[in-house]
């Protein structure tokens, strides 16, 4: 009898354990099909691209791909220039006496450079919309429009460490 009691226990928790294990492996399964790779060959939320929608051939990828890594890199140092920039303003208004001539050439300083790097992305997009065909460029500008007027973040995809 007690033989009986320790084989249903030890049944009971082998079944335990197997389901739990098949419930762990059908979540990380959802939870990786939610997520795909852009054309930049980064791992990001389907859906959540803005080129997810272009219907890319795969030499376009590429090509994107190619452009998009210095052009990421280059303004995501532009970014963080900015919000150096940000931060010594701040710490201008801080101040118990500020100096508006200070402030005023700080933020000359951020205008200056914001209006840098939307040169810089506006060369990067026509050099992105040369890659495409007609109905993809259509498709292209539509998307970033759509994105602006509901705030969504356009560009490149945030960068993830895996």
């Amino acid at each position: 009898m007690r033989n009986n009691n320790i084989l249903k226990f030890a049944l009971i928790a082998s079944l335990l354990l197997n389901i739990s294990m098949l419930a762990t492996a059908g979540y990380m399964h959802y939870k990786k099909s939610a997520y795909g790779n852009s054309p930049f060959g980064m791992k990001i939320k389907k859906g959540s691209f803005l080129f997810d929608e272009l219907s890319l051939k795969p030499e376009q990828a590429r090509a994107m791909r190619e452009k998009a890594i210095p052009f990421r890199s280059e303004i995501d140092r532009k970014r963080m220039g900015i919000a150096q920039k940000r931060k010594e303003l701040i710490n201008l208004m801080r101040a118990d006496d500020h100096d508006i001539k200070a402030i005023d050439s700080v933020i000359s300083e951020i205008s200056r450079m914001q209006e840098e790097m939307q040169r810089k992305v506006t060369v990067h997009m026509l050099e992105e919309k040369a890659l495409l065909d007609k109905e993809q460029q259509k498709k292209l500008f539509d998307l970033i429009e759509n994105a602006i007027t509901e705030g969504r973040r356009i560009g490149c995809p945030p960068t993830e460490h895996n």
